[in-house]
């Protein structure tokens, strides 16, 4: 396993994340387990979830939240050794109950729910606290000084946003700045060869300040891991993804097609493109068997050609580069 900083820091994380979202939903607590201990073993260091996963986010379908991380605690607490081998990420700011203060990033909750996923986790800190989305009706300087408290409390250790921005980013660092924080150590985002609307802003905002990319949903949804070959094969597609397909089937035909070509599997190409781009930290897996894991395991020594690059872009375009450029002259 090849492991990179997160961002600017000197903490160093392995190129694939363990994504835990399916934990308790779709996986059930056996499989989990042997997914984390195959995980462990390949030498990936880097586990994420949030607070939320393990059941429906929904605010009206509570049951089910927190199970992931409930998993994960059961698990760390089989070895003691686990814990100091990993760095375990988690996130707040979903609906955890049906109180007007039992969501966002206020103060308040963030102090309730960082102590709550300790005690779900079985762990006396957490290595990076995630806000899980913006939350643009609670003052930076508010925010910032739950996280400072947290991390002088020695709960949590770094800090990391998800479905930030651009300038969002931006504020949250300069509002750290401000008050002597490091800010931000990374960023998660929607980001894959189909879904390239962060290359405007977000990812120039992220080489600004040093902050690393963690992209979920790195093959789409399943629209990158071969979904025409399984369709062929027999298998069924929800109707949701099925229509994502036929909206997009002369790209996936050719994409798939280009990793025919290549020998590898599709999923495989689509990490091992984000893993080219040099602001990208880690990609996460959230397999829900080990097999889905040890498959993913294979992207990091991928290397792709130039021309493949360029054929990739010709596939699936960007929008045109960074911002202003990209629209302006």
């Amino acid at each position: 396993m090849d492991y990179t900083h997160l961002g600017r820091t000197g903490l160093k994380v392995s190129r694939v994340a363990l994504g835990t979202m399916n934990f308790g939903e779709l996986t059930d607590e056996t499989a989990s387990f042997a997914i984390m201990n195959e995980a462990l073993e390949a030498g990936v260091n880097f586990f994420d979830t949030a607070d939320v996963y393990g059941g429906p986010q929904s605010p009206d379908m509570a049951k089910g939240f927190g199970t992931s991380e409930e998993i994960i605690g059961r698990w760390l607490a089989q070895d003691g050794t686990r814990r100091d081998r990993i760095v375990l990420a988690t996130k707040v700011y979903q609906p955890m109950g049906t109180g007007p203060n039992d969501k966002y990033l206020s103060a308040y909750h963030i102090r309730r729910a960082c102590e709550a996923s300790l005690k779900r986790l079985k762990t006396d800190h957490i290595d990076l606290y995630q806000m899980h989305h913006i939350d643009r009706a609670t003052p930076w300087e508010e925010i910032w000084q739950a996280m400072e408290q947290l991390i002088r409390e020695g709960k949590i250790t770094y800090v990391g946003s998800s479905n930030f921005a651009g300038w969002d980013i931006a504020t949250a660092q300069m509002t750290a700045a401000s008050r002597n924080l490091a800010g931000l150590a990374s960023e998660q985002s929607l980001y894959n060869l189909t879904q390239r609307t962060i290359e405007l802003e977000v990812i120039p905002a992220l080489r600004h300040f040093g902050i690393g990319l963690i992209p979920w949903s790195p093959i789409g949804m399943g629209l990158l891991g071969g979904v025409l070959h399984k369709i062929s094969e027999g298998r069924r597609a929800t109707p949701g993804l099925q229509a994502q397909i036929e909206r997009k089937r002369p790209q996936l035909e050719a994409y798939e097609g280009l990793c025919r070509e290549l020998g590898e599997a599709p999923s495989d190409v689509a990490l091992a493109w984000l893993l080219h781009n040099p602001a990208v930290t880690s990609v996460i897996s959230g397999p829900r068997t080990v097999e889905q894991l040890r498959q993913n395991l294979k992207a990091p020594s991928l290397k792709l050609s130039d021309e493949t690059l360029a054929k990739l872009d010709e596939i699936w375009p960007g929008p045109g580069g960074e911002a202003p450029q990209a629209y302006a002259w």
